[in-house]
């Protein structure tokens, strides 16, 4: 199975009719990998998989628009008739677990044992599902967060989750083939450079030498097609928009 991305969402801070946040389906090499969960993203999911088949899930930070559907996920799994075989790992920031467990009144996500297993990322984590190696680095944001390197059958995706430049997010997205990276913010405020603009995102990916960019995560003061224009003409090569639903094949 070639590797290959759907995009679940791609709005920032909250979604939009026909746009939910964060989130895509990562799949080849035998595995199914949820990246992100944002908002309305666990509906559409299961437009392209049965939540049961999921190998794993991943989360690059604890914003509540990369992991608000955690919450609808386990409403599926637990109650909805979607219960897994064996719980589905997930891969996320040390607290994950117990913020998921707040919305139930619970101290800690024991709870969730039967159909999630929560296992904290670290800078240099990595785990392997199937023939996909997973591989988290520690990014710069206002938050604990992670980008991800994905590698199968001589093929590299990296995922900028949300980051400000800096050169882990370069080495993150060295030589990929496709670097799917953020660009949220127009332009950086005084002080605060925890987000990427449309020029940023080029610039990584020029340092990086990757081959394809495709730019996603735009935030409101800024037009999707606007920002992969000007993060194009900062990259130089082929950059596309993460649109909902497409399928990005590396």
């Amino acid at each position: 199975m070639p590797l290959s991305l759907t995009v679940l969402g791609t709005a920032s801070p909250h979604p939009a009719p026909d746009r939910p946040c964060s989130g895509y389906l990562l799949w080849g090499g035998g595995a199914e990998v949820w990246v992100d969960a944002g908002t309305g993203t666990f509906a559409e999911l299961q437009r392209h998989t049965d939540p049961r088949r999921l190998t794993a899930i991943w989360i690059s930070h604890l914003h509540a628009d990369h992991t608000t559907d955690l919450l609808a996920a386990v409403y599926g799994l637990a109650y909805g008739g979607l219960t897994p075989d064996a719980p589905i790992p997930v891969y996320a920031p040390a607290d994950c677990g117990q913020r998921l467990a707040g919305f139930f009144g619970r101290a800690d996500a024991g709870f969730l044992s039967g159909i999630l297993d929560f296992r904290s990322l670290y800078d240099g984590h990595t785990a392997r599902h199937g023939d996909l190696l997973l591989t988290s680095r520690a990014v710069v944001h206002d938050v604990e967060a992670y980008g991800l390197r994905v590698e199968s059958g001589g093929r590299v995706l990296a995922y900028s989750g949300d980051s400000g430049p800096c050169p882990a997010l370069t080495e993150l997205a060295r030589d990929a083939d496709l670097f799917l990276c953020e660009a949220d913010i127009d332009a950086h405020r005084e002080g605060k450079q925890v987000h990427l603009t449309p020029e940023d995102a080029g610039t990584a990916a020029r340092r990086a030498g990757v081959r394809e960019l495709c730019i996603t995560h735009v935030g409101p003061t800024l037009a999707p097609e606007a920002a992969t224009a000007r993060a194009a003409a900062a990259f130089g090569g082929p950059t596309l928009t993460a649109r909902e639903g497409h399928e990005l094949r590396v």
